[in-house]
C-alpha cells in the first residue's frame, strides 16, 4: 500500500515491501515541499514500478487533505507567508524597462502574463476570504 511520507522538508510517495522478512520502504516519487500528484508523477511511478498497482484518486485526496492551512503555527503556513513576503519585495524591485531589452528574449512577455495570473488568482482568494469572514477577520476590514 502506497502512501505520502514527509521527509525534512520534502513529501515522498513510498510503498512498503518485504524483503527477507523485513519491510524496506520503497521510494517511488519525490513530491517535493508541497506535496501534489501530477500525471506526470502517476506516468512516472507506473512506468518504472510497472508490477505496482495504486489507488491514484485515494492516494491524490490525500495529499489533497494535507495542506496544515488551519494551523497558524504550521510550517507550511510560516513558508507560505515567508515566500509572500519575499514575492512583494522581489516586485517592488522590478523594473519594467529592464525587461524591454533586446538581450531578455521572452522574460518581459512571460513574467508579464505570469504576473497576470498571479493578479487573478490573489484576486479569487480575497473574494473567497471575503465571503467566508472568519471570526478573527469579521468586522469590517477588506482585503482590496
Amino acid at each position: 500500500m502506497a502512501f505520502v511520507r514527509r521527509k525534512g522538508n520534502s513529501y515522498y510517495l513510498v510503498h512498503n515491501v518485504r524483503r527477507r522478512g523485513k519491510v524496506e520502504q520503497l521510494y517511488l516519487a519525490r513530491l517535493g515541499e508541497r506535496p501534489h500528484i501530477t500525471d506526470d508523477v502517476v506516468r512516472e511511478v507506473s512506468r518504472n514500478h510497472p508490477m505496482l498497482e495504486l489507488d491514484w484518486s485515494r492516494l491524490r485526496e490525500d495529499v489533497n487533505s494535507r495542506v496544515e492551512l488551519f494551523d497558524p503555527g504550521s510550517p507550511y503556513v510560516k513558508q507560505l507567508l515567508n515566500s509572500l513576503r519575499l514575492l512583494n519585495l522581489d516586485l517592488a524591485d522590478l523594473s519594467p524597462p529592464l525587461l524591454l531589452l533586446p538581450d531578455h528574449g521572452n522574460s518581459g512577455h512571460d513574467l508579464v502574463t505570469q504576473l497576470r495570473l498571479l493578479r487573478s488568482t490573489v484576486d479569487i482568494k480575497l473574494e473567497q476570504f471575503e465571503r467566508v469572514k472568519p471570526r478573527a477577520l469579521e468586522g469590517n476590514r477588506r482585503y482590496r
